[in-house]
């Protein structure tokens, strides 16, 4: 347990930044999942979904909660199953 003032105010904000980044990856995280299951079903709702995707993998690596290459690779094998389809 943090003693002075400054300390106890970091494990605050380290709590609030935790959660906010634990639930962008649980977003990510289930998009990709969905999107996935949208092109293997090949329904039509699947170039929205991976659209959307896209849009969170972006803005997730704009603010540095996920690495760009991570967010590049992701967003190239979900394009990629798009177009083989």
């Amino acid at each position: 347990m943090p003693n002075k003032a400054s300390a106890k105010k970091e494990l605050r904000k380290s709590k609030k930044r935790v959660l906010i980044n634990d639930k962008i990856a649980a977003n990510l995280k289930d998009l990709t999942k969905k999107s996935k299951k949208a092109l293997v079903a090949k329904s039509d709702d699947a170039k929205t979904l991976i659209a959307s995707t896209i849009k969170a993998l972006d803005k997730a690596a704009g603010k540095g909660k996920i690495k760009k290459n991570t967010a590049s690779r992701t967003k190239s094998r979900l394009m990629k199953k798009l177009n083989q389809k």
